[in-house]
């Protein structure tokens, strides 16, 4: 459906946008499963809530590597309704090559709960990660992971008795902040977003970040709704104790903007790598 000039149904609906959409998530699967395969090593399916999609992989870092102070948590795409994290197993794989032990997190999906509840059960997942390993978190997400990365750096930890700056690190990768656009188009079906759930679901209308570091990252090819959204929250997350940038991807779309998080050498891991750093 159109808002003015602008048609939020073409803007928002990538799987349309993209049609090659089914090969690359199929890429994804079978990277995703040679890395699993690979890492005998890595602790599957580690539990953070009683639910069944309450689960996240954990994959260490590679032996020889330096030490980080921050362990990484990578969170999937998918509208908050589809997909898993078998698909995205890969996304450790640069980031454990440059010392970070990488956490890939499940959540549960829309219909059956609400953005509201994910967002909670993310919230459960970082309290748990800091609790077993001890550090504050680098947290990158695509999507809707990058929505749900950017709600975690927002959370007041402290109102929770958990350390202030337990996750002042964020990458949020083609993400959306502002959810009041999706209620007109066929992604809130599933979603079930009303003005009220959306603007109290929009890390944007959250109060700022009072510190930390992040990088709002964006393909170059995606909808100008998408790109607004990450320029949006570049300009509205400032301040004194704040540092962000906005990272436009040339080239990329919005589902091939997270391939180079598979390779340890790319432009995109190494600024992920000095983000967490």
């Amino acid at each position: 459906m159109a808002t003015g000039q602008i048609d939020l149904e073409a803007e928002y609906n990538n799987r349309a946008r993209v049609p090659e959409h089914p090969e690359i998530i199929s890429g994804w699967m079978a990277d995703a499963s040679a890395y699993r395969a690979a890492r005998s090593d890595a602790a599957l399916d580690q539990p953070y809530g009683e639910k069944p999609r309450q689960v996240f992989d954990v994959f260490s870092a590679q032996p020889g590597t330096p030490e980080q102070p921050r362990t990484a948590l990578f969170i999937h795409g998918g509208y908050w309704q589809a997909l898993d994290k078998t698909a995205f197993s890969h996304m450790a794989r640069g980031l454990n090559a440059h010392g970070f032990d990488v956490a890939v997190a499940n959540y549960s999906l829309c219909p059956d709960v609400e953005i509201g509840d994910i967002i909670s059960e993310m919230d459960a997942l970082a309290a748990h990660l800091w609790r077993t390993y001890g550090k504050p978190l680098l947290v990158y997400g695509h999507s809707a992971g990058g929505h749900l990365a950017a709600a975690l750096m927002a959370t007041d930890w402290a109102a929770r008795d958990l350390p202030e700056a337990l996750v002042d690190r964020v990458m949020p990768i083609s993400g959306l902040f502002d959810l009041a656009p999706l209620i007109p188009t066929s992604i809130n079906t599933a979603l079930k977003l009303t003005d009220k759930s959306a603007l109290a679901a929009s890390p944007l209308t959250w109060p700022v970040p009072a510190a930390g570091r992040f990088s709002a990252v964006v393909g170059g090819d995606e909808s100008s709704e998408y790109r607004r959204q990450s320029r949006d929250l570049a300009r509205r997350w400032n301040g004194p104790g704040l540092e962000g940038e906005l990272d436009i991807q040339a080239g990329a779309n919005h589902f091939t903007v997270i391939n180079p998080l598979a390779d340890p050498g790319s432009a995109l891991t190494r600024s992920l790598a000095r983000l967490g750093g």
